[in-house]
C-alpha cells in the first residue's frame, strides 16, 4: 500500500447504476462493472435504489454479484422508510456473510406521497422526521448485529448444541415509530457492523450521518465547500460522543469522461459545476486525477464517490486513466491491504457491546 497524502490515505468509490441493464443477463452486466472497479482497487461500488422509480432491487443485485467478486465492497441503497428495521438489518447482515465481509448499506429515506401509497401504511412525512427515523433504524441495526456475540455459535455435534443462549441478547429497543425486541436471526456479521453510508448533503441528513455513518457523502462543487462540510460533520460527530476520526467524508461527483484525454470543458476549469444532479465534472481522466489529488492533498476530503454518466465507458476511463495515474504517482494503492470493506477504509471492527460489558475480547 502506498503512503498517505493529505490527512490520510485516499479512498475511491464509484456508482455502477445502469438505466437499462441487458434484460437477458442483468447480473452479468453489474458484475462486469464491479470487477472493473475491483481491478482499480476501488474501496467500494454503490447501487442506487428507490421506491420512486422502477428497477431491480439493489440489495438483491449486490447479493447476486458478491460471489463473482473478491475484494471490492458492495454498498446497495436500502431505504429506512416503509420498511421493517428487523428485516433490513438481517438482509444487510446476510450480504456481509455472502460477500465475506464486504457489505455496506447506503441509508436513504422515501419522502413522497406516491412512495407512501405503494405501501398504504402511512402518509409522507417531513425530511427531518424521516432522517430521525433513519438514525433510529441505524441504531437498532447495530444493536441487533451485536445481539449475537462473536462466539455465540457452538456447533457441538456431540452435545447437539448449536448456540450458547447466554451469548444471545435481547435489544428491547423502543423508538418513536417502532419497537424491536430481538435478538437477530442472523449471526453477527463478519465485519461486526457492515459499513453504513449516508449522503449528508441535505441538512436534515447530517445529524444521522454524524452519529451513525462510517462514510458520509457530500455533494460539493469546490474543495472549500467540501472542507466546510467535512469539518461540520466531524464536529457533529464529536458532539454526539463518537471519535470523529472514525467518520470518512467523501466528495460525491457526477463524472463525464467522454472528452477522453482532452482538458476539462470550458467553464469547468478543471473542476465541477453545480447541476440538478449534483456537482458535475466533464473532461478527461488526467484532469480528474489532478482534481482528486489537489482536493485530497489539501485535506478537504477523505475520498471521492464518482457517478459515471455512461457507466461502462466512464468507469473504464476512470480505472484505466484516472486511477492508473494516481497509482503511478503513489497517491492511491495498487492492491487491497485486506479482505473486508472496513479494512479498505481503515476502520476497526467494532467490539461487540455485550462482550465489552462482560470484559471479554471481541
Amino acid at each position: 500500500m502506498t503512503g498517505p497524502i493529505g490527512r490520510g490515505p485516499l479512498h475511491l468509490a464509484a456508482a455502477i447504476d445502469q438505466t437499462a441493464p441487458p434484460a437477458s443477463s442483468p447480473a452479468d452486466s453489474y458484475a462486469e462493472l464491479a470487477l472493473l472497479a475491483e481491478r482499480g482497487s476501488l474501496d467500494f461500488v454503490t447501487l442506487t435504489d428507490s421506491f420512486a422509480r422502477p428497477g431491480l432491487d439493489a440489495l438483491a443485485v449486490a447479493a447476486s454479484i458478491a460471489p463473482r467478486t473478491g475484494r471490492v465492497g458492495l454498498v446497495p441503497t436500502v431505504t429506512t422508510t416503509h420498511t421493517e428495521p428487523f428485516h433490513v438489518q438481517a438482509s444487510v447482515a446476510t450480504l456481509d456473510w455472502v460477500s465475506h465481509g464486504r457489505a455496506g448499506w447506503a441509508l436513504d429515506v422515501s419522502a413522497t406521497e406516491a412512495e407512501a401509497r405503494l405501501f398504504g401504511r402511512r402518509g409522507a412525512a417531513p425530511l427531518d422526521r424521516l432522517w430521525d427515523e433513519a438514525g433510529e433504524v441505524a441504531d437498532v441495526a447495530a444493536r441487533l448485529w451485536d445481539s449475537w456475540e462473536d462466539d455465540a455459535e457452538i456447533r457441538d455435534v456431540a452435545t447437539g448444541r448449536f448456540i450458547d443462549r447466554d451469548k444471545l441478547h435481547y435489544v428491547d429497543f423502543r423508538g418513536r415509530g417502532f419497537s424491536v425486541r430481538g435478538p437477530s436471526i442472523v449471526p453477527r456479521p463478519p465485519q461486526g457492523h457492515p459499513v453504513r453510508v449516508v449522503d449528508a448533503t441535505a441538512p436534515e441528513a447530517r445529524g444521522t450521518a454524524a452519529r451513525h455513518a462510517d462514510v458520509a457523502l457530500v455533494r460539493a462543487a469546490s474543495a472549500e465547500r467540501a472542507d466546510a462540510a467535512r469539518a461540520e460533520l466531524r464536529a457533529l460527530a464529536a458532539r454526539s460522543g463518537r471519535d470523529p476520526r472514525t467518520l470518512r467524508v467523501f466528495a460525491a461527483l457526477v463524472v463525464d469522461l467522454g472528452g477522453g484525454e482532452h482538458a476539462a470543458e470550458p467553464g469547468h476549469g478543471g473542476g465541477p459545476l453545480p447541476t440538478a444532479e449534483g456537482p458535475s465534472y466533464r473532461g478527461g481522466p488526467v484532469d480528474l486525477a489532478e482534481l482528486i489529488a489537489d482536493w485530497h492533498r489539501a485535506g478537504a476530503v477523505d475520498g471521492f464517490h464518482l457517478t459515471p454518466v455512461e457507466p461502462r465507458r466512464d468507469l473504464e476511463r476512470l480505472v484505466n486513466g484516472t486511477v492508473a495515474l494516481l497509482q503511478h504517482r503513489g497517491l492511491f494503492r495498487t492492491f487491497y491491504p485486506g479482505s473486508t470493506l472496513r479494512e479498505h477504509l481503515g476502520l476497526a471492527r467494532p467490539v461487540n457491546r455485550h462482550a465489552a460489558l462482560a470484559g471479554e475480547p471481541s
